[in-house]
């Protein structure tokens, strides 16, 4: 495993519990309080809001930690849900034994501090790919930055996530395939 955070909470042995799901059931729920930080050893995730309608905010694939930032940071409920797409497992881990193992010296914090500014900036990227490029080039910059999406994730949940019609997605992808 070439992850620096999961090598970590692996040697200090902060994986507290391995949660297997079932395809559809659901890790985490929009109103729960979850300060858990948990790590996709198989099977793929949605992350959700709901609104009037779900709509489709990030995805989590083998490899990935996923999490509730929001209720994780805060300890307040949040508005987030998170969703098994198939069966799936996960490595889960308490707030309190991260959090000190992140600060316990500066590497470790170092490594806590890089993932928050590749969430921010993942965020960021995402938010500007919704409010300035047309659907096309959403649909190309996903497959340029995560091309295992359409391995693991139904279109869909894809179409969902780019914020299209799942018809404007197999039109554009259609379109891809003859040029």
């Amino acid at each position: 495993m070439d992850n620096p955070l999961f090598t970590l909470l692996d040697q200090h042995q902060l994986f507290e519990e391995t949660i297997l799901l079932k395809r559809n059931e659901y890790l985490t729920v929009n109103g729960s309080v979850d300060t858990h930080v948990y790590f996709v050893k198989d099977g793929s995730f949605k992350i959700s809001v709901f609104e009037t309608e779900e709509q489709i905010i990030r995805f989590g694939y083998p490899g990935d930690f996923i999490t509730c930032l929001d209720s994780f940071l805060t300890e307040k409920p949040t508005i987030f849900s998170i969703q098994a797409l198939k069966k799936a497992t996960v490595l889960k881990v308490k707030k309190a034994g991260f959090m000190a193992l992140m600060h316990a010296d500066m590497e470790n914090l170092k490594i806590w501090n890089t993932l928050l500014q590749q969430l921010i900036l993942q965020q960021l990227e995402r938010e500007m790919d919704l409010l300035t490029v047309s659907a096309k080039e959403r649909l190309e910059r996903i497959q340029t930055r995560n091309p295992r999406v359409f391995q693991e994730i139904p279109h869909k949940l894809i179409a969902n996530y780019l914020r299209m019609s799942p018809e404007t997605l197999s039109r554009l992808k259609s379109l891809d395939v003859h040029q």
